[in-house]
Protein backbone atom coordinates (compact mmCIF):
# COMPACT_ATOMS: atom_id res chain seq x y z
CA UNK A 1 0.00 0.00 0.00
CA UNK A 2 1.12 3.81 -0.63
CA UNK A 3 2.16 5.40 2.31
CA UNK A 4 -0.26 8.14 1.55
CA UNK A 5 -2.90 5.61 2.12
CA UNK A 6 -1.24 3.81 4.69
CA UNK A 7 -1.84 6.95 6.70
CA UNK A 8 -4.86 8.28 5.33
CA UNK A 9 -6.67 4.93 6.99
CA UNK A 10 -5.25 5.58 10.23
CA UNK A 11 -7.54 6.85 12.67
CA UNK A 12 -6.38 9.31 14.90
CA UNK A 13 -6.04 9.16 18.62
CA UNK A 14 -7.59 10.87 21.08
CA UNK A 15 -4.83 12.96 21.82
CA UNK A 16 -4.22 13.69 18.36
CA UNK A 17 -7.50 15.21 18.31
CA UNK A 18 -7.55 16.99 21.30
CA UNK A 19 -4.58 18.76 20.08
CA UNK A 20 -5.81 19.75 16.55
CA UNK A 21 -9.09 21.19 17.70
CA UNK A 22 -6.73 23.71 20.87
CA UNK A 23 -4.13 24.38 18.22
CA UNK A 24 -6.71 25.50 15.34
CA UNK A 25 -9.10 27.70 18.23
CA UNK A 26 -5.97 29.40 20.05
CA UNK A 27 -4.01 30.25 16.47
CA UNK A 28 -7.68 30.61 14.59
CA UNK A 29 -8.29 33.87 17.60
CA UNK A 30 -4.96 35.18 17.32
CA UNK A 31 -4.59 35.85 13.89
CA UNK A 32 -8.74 36.95 13.71
CA UNK A 33 -8.04 39.66 15.79
CA UNK A 34 -4.73 41.09 13.20
CA UNK A 35 -7.30 41.08 10.99
CA UNK A 36 -11.24 41.52 12.61
CA UNK A 37 -10.94 45.20 13.03
CA UNK A 38 -10.70 45.94 9.47
CA UNK A 39 -14.41 46.82 8.74
CA UNK A 40 -14.95 48.02 12.11
CA UNK A 41 -11.91 50.87 11.50
CA UNK A 42 -14.56 53.56 10.01
CA UNK A 43 -16.87 52.74 13.07
CA UNK A 44 -13.81 52.93 15.59
CA UNK A 45 -12.71 56.52 13.39
CA UNK A 46 -16.38 57.88 13.80
CA UNK A 47 -16.27 57.16 17.25
CA UNK A 48 -13.02 57.79 18.50
CA UNK A 49 -11.34 59.92 15.88
CA UNK A 50 -7.93 60.01 14.51
CA UNK A 51 -8.60 59.59 11.25
CA UNK A 52 -6.09 57.25 8.87
CA UNK A 53 -3.69 57.39 11.92
CA UNK A 54 -5.60 55.83 14.53
CA UNK A 55 -7.12 53.81 11.74
CA UNK A 56 -3.46 51.99 10.89
CA UNK A 57 -2.04 52.24 14.77
CA UNK A 58 -5.37 50.07 15.66
CA UNK A 59 -4.10 47.46 13.42
CA UNK A 60 -0.15 48.05 13.88
CA UNK A 61 -0.17 47.96 17.43
CA UNK A 62 -1.57 44.76 17.48
CA UNK A 63 1.25 43.13 14.95
CA UNK A 64 3.74 44.92 16.41
CA UNK A 65 3.53 43.42 19.60
CA UNK A 66 2.61 39.66 18.01
CA UNK A 67 5.53 40.05 15.46
CA UNK A 68 8.36 41.22 17.56
CA UNK A 69 7.57 38.74 20.30
CA UNK A 70 6.47 35.70 18.56
CA UNK A 71 10.26 34.69 18.49
CA UNK A 72 10.95 34.65 21.94
CA UNK A 73 7.45 33.15 22.17
CA UNK A 74 8.80 30.47 20.33
CA UNK A 75 11.72 29.94 23.20
CA UNK A 76 9.42 29.62 25.45
CA UNK A 77 7.71 26.96 24.18
CA UNK A 78 10.38 24.89 24.10
CA UNK A 79 11.34 26.06 27.39
CA UNK A 80 8.06 25.45 29.46
CA UNK A 81 6.36 23.61 27.54
CA UNK A 82 3.35 24.03 24.71
CA UNK A 83 0.23 23.72 26.42
CA UNK A 84 1.75 25.51 29.31
CA UNK A 85 2.57 28.71 27.42
CA UNK A 86 -0.50 28.43 25.54
CA UNK A 87 -2.65 28.75 28.97
CA UNK A 88 -0.50 31.46 29.54
CA UNK A 89 -1.69 33.33 25.71
CA UNK A 90 -4.85 32.43 26.32
CA UNK A 91 -5.22 34.37 29.45
CA UNK A 92 -3.86 37.24 29.15
CA UNK A 93 -5.54 37.07 25.43
CA UNK A 94 -8.57 37.69 27.06
CA UNK A 95 -7.96 39.55 29.68
CA UNK A 96 -6.19 42.25 26.90
CA UNK A 97 -9.38 41.65 24.41
CA UNK A 98 -11.64 43.18 27.42
CA UNK A 99 -9.48 46.27 28.43
CA UNK A 100 -9.88 46.86 23.82
CA UNK A 101 -13.69 46.42 24.25
CA UNK A 102 -14.01 48.92 27.07
CA UNK A 103 -11.35 51.38 25.76
CA UNK A 104 -12.71 54.92 25.80
CA UNK A 105 -10.09 56.88 23.36
CA UNK A 106 -8.18 56.33 20.37
CA UNK A 107 -4.94 55.79 22.61
CA UNK A 108 -6.10 53.69 25.13
CA UNK A 109 -7.23 51.22 22.68
CA UNK A 110 -3.75 51.38 20.85
CA UNK A 111 -2.20 50.24 24.09
CA UNK A 112 -4.76 47.31 24.63
CA UNK A 113 -4.15 46.37 21.07
CA UNK A 114 -0.26 46.30 21.49
CA UNK A 115 -0.39 44.68 25.25
CA UNK A 116 -3.02 41.70 23.15
CA UNK A 117 -0.82 41.01 20.52
CA UNK A 118 2.12 40.15 23.19
CA UNK A 119 -0.77 37.66 24.51
CA UNK A 120 -1.47 36.46 20.83
CA UNK A 121 2.30 36.19 20.58
CA UNK A 122 1.80 33.14 23.13
CA UNK A 123 -0.42 31.77 20.94
CA UNK A 124 0.44 30.75 17.62
CA UNK A 125 4.16 28.98 17.61
CA UNK A 126 3.14 26.78 20.69
CA UNK A 127 -0.29 25.31 19.13
CA UNK A 128 1.40 24.54 15.93
CA UNK A 129 4.37 22.99 17.48
CA UNK A 130 2.02 20.67 19.27
CA UNK A 131 1.03 19.42 15.79
CA UNK A 132 4.18 19.14 14.33
CA UNK A 133 5.14 16.67 17.59
CA UNK A 134 1.71 15.21 17.59
CA UNK A 135 2.07 13.54 13.89
CA UNK A 136 4.36 12.14 11.65
CA UNK A 137 4.76 12.10 7.68
CA UNK A 138 1.98 12.84 5.53
CA UNK A 139 -0.22 12.45 8.34
CA UNK A 140 1.31 15.90 9.51
CA UNK A 141 0.70 17.51 6.11
CA UNK A 142 -2.71 16.90 6.94
CA UNK A 143 -3.20 17.88 10.00
CA UNK A 144 -1.08 21.09 8.95
CA UNK A 145 -3.76 21.66 5.94
CA UNK A 146 -6.43 21.56 8.40
CA UNK A 147 -4.75 23.82 11.12
CA UNK A 148 -3.98 26.16 8.10
CA UNK A 149 -7.02 26.28 6.62
CA UNK A 150 -9.09 27.25 9.50
CA UNK A 151 -6.56 29.86 11.09
CA UNK A 152 -5.52 31.20 7.33
CA UNK A 153 -9.84 31.34 7.16
CA UNK A 154 -9.59 33.92 9.91
CA UNK A 155 -7.75 36.37 8.01
CA UNK A 156 -10.58 36.34 5.46
CA UNK A 157 -13.57 36.08 7.55
CA UNK A 158 -12.61 38.50 9.90
CA UNK A 159 -14.12 41.00 7.57
CA UNK A 160 -17.54 39.50 8.46
CA UNK A 161 -17.48 38.86 11.82
CA UNK A 162 -16.60 42.78 11.88
CA UNK A 163 -19.36 43.72 9.96
CA UNK A 164 -21.70 42.36 11.76
CA UNK A 165 -20.93 43.22 14.74
CA UNK A 166 -20.23 46.90 13.77
CA UNK A 167 -23.81 47.07 11.89
CA UNK A 168 -25.52 45.15 14.30
CA UNK A 169 -24.60 45.81 17.70
CA UNK A 170 -21.00 47.90 18.04
CA UNK A 171 -17.36 47.20 17.67
CA UNK A 172 -16.17 47.01 20.92
CA UNK A 173 -18.69 43.24 20.32
CA UNK A 174 -15.58 41.83 18.15
CA UNK A 175 -12.87 42.47 21.14
CA UNK A 176 -15.25 41.17 23.60
CA UNK A 177 -16.33 37.66 21.53
CA UNK A 178 -12.93 36.32 22.11
CA UNK A 179 -13.74 35.31 25.72
CA UNK A 180 -16.06 32.46 24.66
CA UNK A 181 -13.52 29.95 22.12
CA UNK A 182 -10.71 30.55 25.21
CA UNK A 183 -13.46 29.73 27.72
CA UNK A 184 -14.51 26.96 26.10
CA UNK A 185 -10.96 25.14 25.25
CA UNK A 186 -9.30 25.66 28.09
CA UNK A 187 -10.29 22.49 29.65
CA UNK A 188 -8.94 20.42 26.86
CA UNK A 189 -6.07 22.44 27.05
CA UNK A 190 -5.36 21.92 30.76
CA UNK A 191 -5.72 18.27 29.89
CA UNK A 192 -3.16 18.74 26.97
CA UNK A 193 -0.06 19.74 29.99
CA UNK A 194 0.65 16.37 30.65
CA UNK A 195 1.58 14.98 26.97
CA UNK A 196 4.15 18.41 26.96
CA UNK A 197 7.58 16.14 26.64
CA UNK A 198 10.69 17.36 28.73
CA UNK A 199 12.34 20.66 27.95
CA UNK A 200 15.73 21.56 28.16
CA UNK A 201 15.57 24.23 31.55
CA UNK A 202 19.16 25.19 30.36
CA UNK A 203 18.16 27.02 27.26
CA UNK A 204 18.59 30.60 27.60
CA UNK A 205 15.50 33.39 26.53
CA UNK A 206 16.75 35.72 24.43
CA UNK A 207 15.22 38.76 26.20
CA UNK A 208 17.75 41.12 24.37
CA UNK A 209 17.07 39.85 20.93
CA UNK A 210 13.17 40.66 21.64
CA UNK A 211 13.89 44.33 22.69
CA UNK A 212 15.95 44.99 19.90
CA UNK A 213 13.69 43.68 17.44
CA UNK A 214 10.35 45.43 18.84
CA UNK A 215 12.52 48.93 19.01
CA UNK A 216 13.75 47.82 15.24
CA UNK A 217 10.46 47.69 13.83
CA UNK A 218 8.72 50.16 16.14
CA UNK A 219 10.78 52.86 15.03
CA UNK A 220 10.15 52.19 10.75
CA UNK A 221 6.63 51.66 11.45
CA UNK A 222 6.21 54.41 13.86
CA UNK A 223 8.07 56.81 10.80
CA UNK A 224 5.91 55.64 7.89
CA UNK A 225 2.80 55.60 9.48
CA UNK A 226 3.35 59.34 11.09
CA UNK A 227 4.65 60.87 7.96
CA UNK A 228 1.89 61.37 6.36
CA UNK A 229 0.46 63.68 9.03
CA UNK A 230 4.30 65.17 10.46
CA UNK A 231 6.25 65.31 7.02
CA UNK A 232 9.37 63.61 6.39
CA UNK A 233 11.23 66.78 7.98
CA UNK A 234 10.29 65.90 11.28
CA UNK A 235 12.75 64.95 13.88
CA UNK A 236 9.57 62.86 14.86
CA UNK A 237 9.66 60.88 11.94
CA UNK A 238 12.96 60.66 10.93
CA UNK A 239 14.56 60.11 14.25
CA UNK A 240 12.56 56.98 15.24
CA UNK A 241 13.56 55.56 11.78
CA UNK A 242 17.12 56.03 12.65
CA UNK A 243 17.16 54.02 15.53
CA UNK A 244 15.14 51.67 14.50
CA UNK A 245 17.33 51.23 11.62
CA UNK A 246 20.28 50.77 14.06
CA UNK A 247 18.16 48.67 16.36
CA UNK A 248 17.36 46.08 13.67
CA UNK A 249 21.04 46.22 12.97
CA UNK A 250 22.69 45.14 16.50
CA UNK A 251 20.10 42.88 16.45
CA UNK A 252 21.18 40.63 13.74
CA UNK A 253 24.53 41.41 15.24
CA UNK A 254 23.43 40.34 18.31
CA UNK A 255 21.51 37.12 17.36
CA UNK A 256 24.64 36.00 15.33
CA UNK A 257 26.81 36.32 18.53
CA UNK A 258 24.32 35.14 21.39
CA UNK A 259 24.32 31.20 22.45
CA UNK A 260 20.50 31.16 22.60
CA UNK A 261 19.14 33.33 19.66
CA UNK A 262 15.30 34.40 19.38
CA UNK A 263 15.84 34.04 15.87
CA UNK A 264 18.59 31.42 14.86
CA UNK A 265 19.67 32.78 11.78
CA UNK A 266 21.43 29.40 10.98
CA UNK A 267 18.23 27.78 9.93
CA UNK A 268 18.08 30.36 6.76
CA UNK A 269 20.83 27.84 5.66
CA UNK A 270 18.65 25.58 5.09
CA UNK A 271 17.15 25.83 1.79
CA UNK A 272 13.41 24.91 1.98
CA UNK A 273 12.94 27.25 5.27
CA UNK A 274 15.06 30.23 4.21
CA UNK A 275 13.09 30.54 0.56
CA UNK A 276 9.96 29.22 2.55
CA UNK A 277 9.99 32.61 4.65
CA UNK A 278 10.65 34.79 1.65
CA UNK A 279 8.00 33.58 0.16
CA UNK A 280 5.86 33.95 3.33
CA UNK A 281 7.29 37.50 3.45
CA UNK A 282 5.74 38.67 -0.01
CA UNK A 283 2.46 36.78 0.52
CA UNK A 284 1.69 37.67 3.56
CA UNK A 285 2.44 41.04 3.18
CA UNK A 286 -0.11 41.12 0.10
CA UNK A 287 -2.63 39.34 1.95
CA UNK A 288 -2.32 41.83 4.95
CA UNK A 289 -2.68 45.14 2.33
CA UNK A 290 -5.78 44.00 0.23
CA UNK A 291 -7.57 43.09 2.54
CA UNK A 292 -6.97 46.20 4.63
CA UNK A 293 -7.89 48.65 1.63
CA UNK A 294 -10.85 46.69 0.46
CA UNK A 295 -12.49 46.63 3.44
CA UNK A 296 -12.15 50.17 4.28
CA UNK A 297 -12.82 51.22 0.35
CA UNK A 298 -15.87 49.03 0.14
CA UNK A 299 -17.47 50.63 3.01
CA UNK A 300 -16.08 54.61 2.84
CA UNK A 301 -16.15 54.79 -1.13
CA UNK A 302 -18.18 51.68 -2.22
CA UNK A 303 -20.78 52.92 0.22
CA UNK A 304 -21.60 49.26 1.41
CA UNK A 305 -22.65 48.34 5.41
CA UNK A 306 -20.26 46.77 7.33
CA UNK A 307 -21.68 43.30 6.94
CA UNK A 308 -22.41 43.79 3.38
CA UNK A 309 -18.54 44.13 2.85
CA UNK A 310 -18.03 41.34 5.17
CA UNK A 311 -20.00 39.35 3.10
CA UNK A 312 -18.19 40.68 0.23
CA UNK A 313 -14.91 39.40 1.05
CA UNK A 314 -16.46 35.65 1.73
CA UNK A 315 -15.86 33.67 -0.99
CA UNK A 316 -12.17 33.42 -0.62
CA UNK A 317 -12.75 32.18 2.81
CA UNK A 318 -15.05 29.20 2.05
CA UNK A 319 -13.14 27.66 -0.78
CA UNK A 320 -9.98 27.97 1.64
CA UNK A 321 -11.79 26.09 4.61
CA UNK A 322 -13.60 23.99 1.81
CA UNK A 323 -10.07 22.93 0.50
CA UNK A 324 -7.25 23.13 2.62
CA UNK A 325 -7.03 20.19 3.70
CA UNK A 326 -6.96 18.23 0.29
CA UNK A 327 -3.90 20.57 -1.15
CA UNK A 328 -2.28 20.02 2.13
CA UNK A 329 -2.46 15.87 1.25
CA UNK A 330 -1.51 16.66 -2.23
CA UNK A 331 1.65 19.08 -1.33
CA UNK A 332 2.42 15.72 0.98
CA UNK A 333 2.16 13.15 -1.68
CA UNK A 334 3.60 15.37 -4.66
CA UNK A 335 6.28 17.97 -2.82
CA UNK A 336 5.36 21.57 -2.33
CA UNK A 337 7.35 23.23 -4.85
CA UNK A 338 4.81 23.82 -8.05
CA UNK A 339 1.67 24.47 -5.32
CA UNK A 340 3.59 27.53 -3.67
CA UNK A 341 4.37 28.76 -7.13
CA UNK A 342 0.99 28.36 -8.95
CA UNK A 343 -0.96 29.34 -5.85
CA UNK A 344 0.23 33.27 -5.63
CA UNK A 345 -0.12 33.27 -9.35
CA UNK A 346 -3.63 32.85 -8.87
CA UNK A 347 -3.91 34.85 -5.45
CA UNK A 348 -2.11 37.88 -8.00
CA UNK A 349 -4.42 37.63 -10.71
CA UNK A 350 -7.20 37.58 -8.20
CA UNK A 351 -6.54 40.78 -7.47
CA UNK A 352 -5.92 41.68 -10.56
CA UNK A 353 -9.35 41.44 -11.51
CA UNK A 354 -10.51 44.12 -9.12
CA UNK A 355 -8.72 46.55 -10.94
CA UNK A 356 -12.29 46.69 -12.61
CA UNK A 357 -13.63 48.86 -9.49
CA UNK A 358 -15.91 51.37 -10.31
CA UNK A 359 -18.15 54.25 -9.00
CA UNK A 360 -21.00 53.33 -8.36
CA UNK A 361 -19.63 50.01 -7.24
CA UNK A 362 -21.09 46.53 -8.76
CA UNK A 363 -19.67 43.83 -6.54
CA UNK A 364 -21.08 40.81 -9.08
CA UNK A 365 -18.49 41.99 -11.53
CA UNK A 366 -15.96 44.28 -10.23
CA UNK A 367 -15.29 41.84 -7.09
CA UNK A 368 -16.96 38.90 -6.60
CA UNK A 369 -14.64 37.14 -9.73
CA UNK A 370 -11.59 38.15 -8.76
CA UNK A 371 -12.18 36.68 -4.70
CA UNK A 372 -13.35 33.37 -6.09
CA UNK A 373 -9.89 33.39 -8.00
CA UNK A 374 -7.98 34.58 -5.06
CA UNK A 375 -9.59 32.06 -2.95
CA UNK A 376 -8.84 29.07 -5.24
CA UNK A 377 -4.92 30.45 -5.08
CA UNK A 378 -5.02 31.18 -1.44
CA UNK A 379 -6.32 27.28 -1.30
CA UNK A 380 -3.78 25.89 -3.21
CA UNK A 381 -0.42 27.74 -1.42
CA UNK A 382 -1.47 27.75 2.46
CA UNK A 383 -0.90 24.19 3.49
CA UNK A 384 2.10 23.53 0.97
CA UNK A 385 4.20 26.41 2.35
CA UNK A 386 3.50 25.83 5.85
CA UNK A 387 4.73 22.24 5.37
CA UNK A 388 7.49 22.87 3.27
CA UNK A 389 8.89 25.66 5.63
CA UNK A 390 8.39 23.44 8.83
CA UNK A 391 9.24 19.52 7.65
CA UNK A 392 12.78 21.14 6.67
CA UNK A 393 13.72 21.64 10.02
CA UNK A 394 14.36 18.94 12.68
CA UNK A 395 11.44 18.37 14.74
CA UNK A 396 13.03 19.72 18.12
CA UNK A 397 13.04 22.95 16.75
CA UNK A 398 9.48 23.08 15.42
CA UNK A 399 8.93 25.71 18.18
CA UNK A 400 11.43 28.22 17.31
CA UNK A 401 10.84 27.12 13.21
CA UNK A 402 6.69 28.19 13.22
CA UNK A 403 7.25 31.19 15.89
CA UNK A 404 10.10 32.41 12.87
CA UNK A 405 7.65 31.89 10.07
CA UNK A 406 4.29 33.34 11.76
CA UNK A 407 6.62 36.29 12.92
CA UNK A 408 7.74 37.06 9.26
CA UNK A 409 3.85 36.61 8.36
CA UNK A 410 2.98 39.45 11.25
CA UNK A 411 5.98 41.33 10.14
CA UNK A 412 5.06 41.59 6.77
CA UNK A 413 1.37 42.90 7.28
CA UNK A 414 2.96 45.03 10.13
CA UNK A 415 5.40 46.78 7.35
CA UNK A 416 2.62 46.82 4.44
CA UNK A 417 0.41 48.61 5.98
CA UNK A 418 2.70 50.99 7.80
CA UNK A 419 3.05 51.50 4.21
CA UNK A 420 -0.62 51.80 3.11
CA UNK A 421 -0.54 55.99 3.52
CA UNK A 422 2.03 55.71 1.27
CA UNK A 423 0.02 53.98 -1.69
CA UNK A 424 -3.24 54.74 -1.13
CA UNK A 425 -2.66 58.64 -0.26
CA UNK A 426 -4.08 60.22 2.68
CA UNK A 427 -7.92 59.59 1.74
CA UNK A 428 -9.40 56.94 0.26
CA UNK A 429 -9.85 57.12 -2.96
CA UNK A 430 -10.40 54.85 -6.61
CA UNK A 431 -7.26 55.66 -7.29
CA UNK A 432 -5.48 54.81 -4.22
CA UNK A 433 -7.88 51.36 -4.45
CA UNK A 434 -6.02 50.99 -7.81
CA UNK A 435 -2.53 51.70 -6.61
CA UNK A 436 -2.48 49.26 -3.51
CA UNK A 437 -4.62 46.25 -5.99
CA UNK A 438 -1.38 46.45 -8.18
CA UNK A 439 0.70 46.22 -5.09
CA UNK A 440 -0.98 43.46 -3.95
CA UNK A 441 -0.69 41.44 -6.82
CA UNK A 442 3.53 42.24 -7.20
CA UNK A 443 3.57 41.25 -4.05
CA UNK A 444 1.80 37.55 -4.49
CA UNK A 445 4.18 37.20 -7.96
CA UNK A 446 6.97 38.08 -5.82
CA UNK A 447 6.17 35.06 -3.71
CA UNK A 448 5.49 32.88 -6.45
CA UNK A 449 8.82 33.39 -8.12
CA UNK A 450 10.34 33.03 -4.56
CA UNK A 451 8.85 29.79 -4.60
CA UNK A 452 9.59 28.20 -7.81
CA UNK A 453 13.17 29.55 -7.52
CA UNK A 454 14.10 28.58 -3.94
CA UNK A 455 11.77 25.52 -3.12
CA UNK A 456 12.83 21.63 -3.10
CA UNK A 457 10.11 18.78 -3.00
CA UNK A 458 11.58 16.31 -0.38
CA UNK A 459 13.59 13.27 -1.65
CA UNK A 460 10.91 10.37 -1.02
CA UNK A 461 11.56 8.23 2.32
CA UNK A 462 11.05 4.61 3.17
CA UNK A 463 7.94 3.63 4.51
CA UNK A 464 7.85 3.67 8.83
CA UNK A 465 5.90 1.33 10.79
CA UNK A 466 3.24 3.70 11.24
CA UNK A 467 2.99 4.39 7.50
CA UNK A 468 4.64 8.03 7.48
CA UNK A 469 7.92 8.86 5.88
CA UNK A 470 10.80 8.24 7.61
CA UNK A 471 12.14 10.56 5.90
CA UNK A 472 9.83 12.90 7.57
CA UNK A 473 9.59 11.60 11.00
Amino acid sequence: MHMTDAAAVLPRTPLQKRVLVVAIVASFIAILDGFVVNLALPAIGRELGGGLVIQQWVVDAYLLSLGSLILVAGSLSDHFGRARILEWGLGGFALTSMMCGFAWNGEVLVISRALQGIAGALLVPSSLAMIITAFAGPAQSKAIGQWSGWTSAAAIVAPLIGGVSVDLVSWRVIFFINVIPAAAIWPVLVRLRASDTARDKHTGIDYTGAVLAMIGLGGPVYAFIEQGRLGWGSWQVWGPLLVGAIALAFFLVHEGRTIDPMLPLRLFAIRNFGWGNLATLAIYGAISLGFFVLGIYLQQVGGLKATVAGIALLPGTVILMLTASYFGGLAGKYGPRWFMTAGPVLCGIGFLLCLSVQEPLNYWTQVLPGQIVFGVGLATLVAPLTAAILGAVPPEEAGISSAVNNAVARIAGLICIAFAGLIVGPVFTRQGLLNALVVTAVLFFVGAAASAVGIRNPAPGPVTADGGDAAAA
